[in-house]
């Protein structure tokens, strides 16, 4: 997953967490894990768009990944020079 987003999207900061773990016994979790992410990327291919725009891009992006078992995504996805939050 982390190969496919960066090539997708070139980031200029990446931090990509497997929080499987927290989510055991919750719908879509697996025993071996990977079902439940943390993303948050920096990329000027987000520049101009919405916060809905660019959360498409990623889950378009990530289609084969769903397919193959990811349940859960949370997303901070920043245009450069725009401040977390």
């Amino acid at each position: 997953m982390e190969k496919l987003l960066r090539a997708r999207f070139s980031p200029l900061d990446f931090v990509l967490l497997d929080e499987s773990g927290r989510h055991s016994g919750h719908g879509g979790a697996r025993p071996e894990g990977e079902t439940h992410y943390r993303l948050a990327m920096v990329s000027a291919a987000f520049e101009g768009l919405s916060r809905v725009a660019r959360q498409r891009l990623v889950y378009q992006a990530l289609q084969g990944e769903f397919g193959a078992g990811l349940h859960a995504l949370s997303l901070e996805l920043r245009a450069p020079g725009e401040t977390q939050g």
